[in-house]
């Protein structure tokens, strides 16, 4: 008999509910979901608190199985669901708690331009960024590489670009873990994934990737800010992508296999689309070395999107990208597995953290974030939908104890894309959001009605939950001006 989740969450405080662990026959640890009341009235309409409770029935997790303020459903893992697995234990790792576009990420540039200094010319600018941005389905990247160079990109990631000059050492050192995931081995990798993924470096693809310049509007924290060089009116851009059909390939290859492994190790799920492996049994390391040249693969793909977006401002502006301070402020992953050491009961304990639509949120202090940053914190980036904000925020010593230091990723959806059509027939959304001052450039028309703003929470709730909760704190409020689509 299906569970009636309004009557079985538990509201803990105005923006923290639980699921009990004897809700579903099977969990071993509570579900924990934050949301205010009105993100909890989206979350109830699909089937996402059954998948935070079938997590929670997954072997080796520890402490609880986490919901973030975006949380909708998804393949296996809901998005904006967080797990971490007993690595030395009886832990599994599963690609359904990573997803299809593994290392589908955002990273933020700054700059010294105000909103005074471009909005005359932003129409200009928008129209030479999309011809310099390859974007869309289908559409090819720029750069060529040989299988040889294919291999030393998913092994090494942004330090590849680095040694090629297309990455200064400042971006590696602002990209989370240093733009390079330890453990990736090619020969995990199938010829497929390297066939798909051939030209697809330094491509932004379709769905919700974008890349939008924006302008600061709202600081929160002005000590914050000052470190990130960041104030109020200052030019920033976004970059939303992933590691396009590399990743793809890479998780479809694995999920078949996973079937087969479960069964071959004895783990039962409550659903097929959570099966795995023992984190320490071949296929699992054989999954972990592939998902890590994903991820280093999208790393890679991002920052040469970066190079690409300089060169497009320095041909728009004549001048140098130095000139123009065209530095990143930090690069995060949303989907994506992790060794990471976290204190359970007490206990350091190594784990297997799944952040599955969700962003790493770790504390002042941390020596996995750059020195410039440790004062204050990690940077978290959450971007909204093209049409409100975005924010950037940083972690909390908080998130570090309850939530494995994770917070969530994004607005997160509230209509399926088909729904987001129907609801769009009819109308312009181009030139709804041309009303509102913001540009859009974009390869499909059906792809602006999939990701028109109607189809998102508020990126305001979803970040006075995190800010409230303390799983991140807010340092500033980006507004879009002009967007990039596929």
């Amino acid at each position: 008999m299906a569970i009636d989740w309004k009557n079985t969450i538990q509201r803990i405080s105005d923006w923290e509910w639980r699921i009990p662990a004897d809700a579903k026959s099977g969990m071993r640890v509570p579900g924990v979901v934050f949301a205010n009341e009105t993100l909890m009235k989206h979350i109830l309409t699909d089937q996402a608190l059954e998948q935070v409770a079938n997590v929670a029935c997954l072997r080796g997790i520890v402490k609880h199985s986490l919901g973030m303020p975006d949380l909708h459903w998804g393949y296996g893992f809901p998005i904006g669901g967080v797990a971490a697995m007993d690595v030395e234990g009886e832990g599994v790792i599963t690609p359904g708690g990573v997803g299809y576009d593994i290392n589908c990420g955002v990273r933020m540039l700054r700059s010294k331009f105000t909103l005074d200094e471009i909005k005359g010319e932003l129409k200009q600018l928008m129209a030479q960024l999309f011809r310099d941005i390859p974007c869309g389905v289908g559409v090819g990247g720029v750069l060529r590489v040989s299988r040889g160079d294919s291999h030393q990109i998913v092994s090494n990631g942004s330090r590849w670009m680095m040694e090629k000059g297309f990455a200064t050492e400042t971006d590696v050192a602002h990209t989370e873990s240093n733009g390079c995931l330890a453990g990736a081995n090619p020969d995990a990798v199938s010829e497929r994934a390297f066939e798909r993924g051939a030209n697809q470096v330094g491509t932004l693809g379709a769905g919700n990737h974008f890349l939008e310049v924006q302008v600061v509007d709202h600081i929160y924290d002005e000590d914050a800010a000052r470190v990130f060089g960041i104030g109020l009116n200052s030019i920033t851009v976004m970059i939303h992508c992933g590691s396009r059909g590399f990743g793809h390939q890479i998780a479809s290859d694995y999920i078949k296999l996973s079937r087969q492994a479960s069964d071959k190790y004895g783990i039962k799920v409550p659903d097929m689309q959570l099966a795995g492996f023992p984190i320490r049994s071949k296929e699992g390391e054989d999954y972990f070395a592939a998902m890590a040249c994903a991820a280093n693969y999208a790393w890679a793909n991002r920052q040469y999107l970066t190079y690409l977006t300089r060169k497009s401002l320095e041909h728009h502006f004549r001048k140098d990208s130095e000139e123009m301070g065209l530095s990143l402020i930090y690069d995060v992953a949303h989907n994506i597995a992790k060794i990471e050491t976290h204190n359970v009961d007490g206990k350091p304990m190594k784990l297997c953290v799944h952040r599955k639509g969700a962003t790493r949120a770790f504390p002042p202090g941390s020596e996995d974030i750059p020195p410039n940053y440790r004062t204050i914190g990690q940077p978290v980036i959450i971007p909204g939908d093209m049409g409100r904000y975005s924010y950037l925020l940083v972690g909390t010593q908080r998130s570090m104890d309850y939530s494995f230091g994770s917070t969530c990723h994004g607005a997160g959806r509230m209509m399926s894309r088909k729904a987001a059509i129907r609801a769009a027939k009819g109308r312009n959304i181009i030139a709804e959001l041309s009303s509102k001052g913001i540009i859009v450039k974009a390869r499909s028309k059906s792809g602006i009605a999939e990701e028109q703003p109607d189809a998102y929470k508020d990126v305001k709730d979803v970040v006075e939950v995190v800010d409230s909760a303390g799983l991140g704190r807010r340092v500033a409020r980006m507004r879009p001006l002009g967007v990039i689509k596929g």
